[in-house]
């Protein structure tokens, strides 16, 4: 099965939570802090792996974790860091951010990787927060929550050539004969569901990857029939074939389908009308298409290459090829839009958001949020009491205190804060 769109919800591992230790050794029975830092959470990580050409292993498993690192140990130990989550994709994968629709990572090339979510940080042990002020310290951090979020990932096939055309004009059919691939073929629209892919060997050692993308019908760049199913996979194309029904056997202008495919193209982006095209005038070997012909070309004028073919009797078909093989080696790989973009390695966030906001309840209770907010509170062990005293001192240079007293916030008022209330004290 060719799954092409998939959504996945990815979580990193969360850090190893900082210990809190002491040396406790013969002749040392009050030494000092000696708790280690926790380990780093797993990345989860997409890479490319040139042996798959479809999403099929994300449609039963759309939910990935990373492993936690582990808790710092006595001594100082360092916890262990976890292992990266390594995930297979095939070349053409785009990964999407859901939420803000933000590019993630385009991967593209064999072996290429791409962090998605970055693990949390180890949370650091009472020996990192030794001071003159406090010389033994009786807390340490909890490890930092690992990213999340929910992602749509998608692939657009990497081949030479495209066929376009509308639906049961013959590009099955040519690609059938063509190459070694076996799409389904019948004698009704939209037969083929999914792109096929197949290698052309023109004779004289070139050879080709050749899409056959399915059908298209007016609307498509708005999404109607297979729409952006479609349209998605002629993006990584480096030449278009129209394939055309000259003999017009269901009743259509040759010329007008030729119009309309270039339309939706356009519609769907204007850079696909900068990509080379070579028009497949098909079914020749049917009544009237010699004349069909004769009049297509007199409105296309010299515009694109035309080559006459039939896939049904294979008349034409080497001609058809070694113009497309000659086409191709004209073009330099690097002049697509795909080789001109700078590998997307790692996703960072550019904007900076605030530390946190303020917000009121329906009961009047004042809500606190944000994700620096929000880290910081997950990171401090609220068992201990050095590590309350702490994040109260962190609040306030942060200037939450002052804040809430701009919003109102009175001796005794309820603070929210994820599922937790705390209770503000002047």
């Amino acid at each position: 099965m060719f799954v092409d769109q998939v959504s996945v919800y990815v979580k990193a591992g969360d850090g190893g939570n900082g210990l809190v230790a002491y040396r406790r050794e013969k002749y040392i029975p009050k030494g000092g802090p000696a708790g280690g830092d926790g380990g780093d959470g797993g990345n989860i990580v997409f890479k490319v792996d040139e042996g798959l050409n479809t999403l099929m292993d994300f449609r039963y498993n759309r939910h990935f974790k990373a492993k936690r690192g582990e808790n710092g140990m006595s001594q100082s130990k360092h916890g262990k860091n976890a292992v990266d989550l390594v995930i297979p994709v095939p070349p053409g994968t785009t990964v999407i951010d859901e939420d803000t629709n933000q590019l993630i990572a385009d991967l593209t090339v064999h072996g290429q990787e791409a962090i998605i979510v970055n693990g949390g940080r180890g949370g650091r042990g009472n020996c990192r927060f030794v001071s003159p002020q406090n010389p033994a310290p009786a807390f340490a951090e909890n490890g930092e929550p690992g990213q999340e979020r929910n992602i749509k990932v998608e692939l657009k096939l990497i081949a030479d050539v495209g066929l376009v055309g509308f639906p049961s004009v013959g590009k099955s059919t040519l690609l059938s004969v063509v190459s070694a691939a076996k799409p389904k073929i019948a004698d009704y629209h939209f037969t083929t569901l999914a792109p096929n892919l197949g290698v052309v060997d023109t004779g004289d050692q070139r050879s080709f990857v050749m899409a056959d993308l399915p059908g298209l019908i007016e609307g498509a760049h708005e999404g109607i029939g297979l729409g952006h199913q479609f349209l998605r996979h002629v993006e990584r194309t480096r030449v278009i074939v129209h394939v055309i029904d000259m003999a017009s056997t269901e009743g259509r202008d040759p010329f007008d389908d030729y119009q309309k495919i270039n339309q939706e193209l356009e519609q769907y982006d204007e850079k696909l009308l900068q990509r080379p095209q070579i028009i497949a005038a098909n079914k020749m070997d049917m009544p009237g298409a010699e004349e069909n012909l004769k009049s297509f070309r007199n409105r296309i004028k010299d515009a694109h290459s035309i080559y006459k073919i039939s896939a049904v009797t294979k008349d034409g078909l080497q001609e058809l090829l070694y113009g497309v093989a000659d086409l191709l080696d004209s073009i330099p790989k690097q002049t697509l839009d795909l080789e001109e973009k700078e590998e997307k390695v790692v996703y960072r966030h550019v904007k900076k958001e605030k530390a946190f906001e303020i917000s009121r309840d329906s009961d009047g209770a004042f809500v606190l949020q944000g994700e620096q907010i929000e880290k910081l509170f997950k990171m401090t062990d609220f068992a201990r009491d050095e590590a309350v005293q702490r994040f109260s001192r962190q609040l306030r240079s942060m200037g939450v205190d002052e804040a809430l007293r701009e919003r109102g916030a009175k001796d005794g008022d309820t603070v929210r804060l994820l599922e937790f209330e705390f209770e503000f004290i002047e």
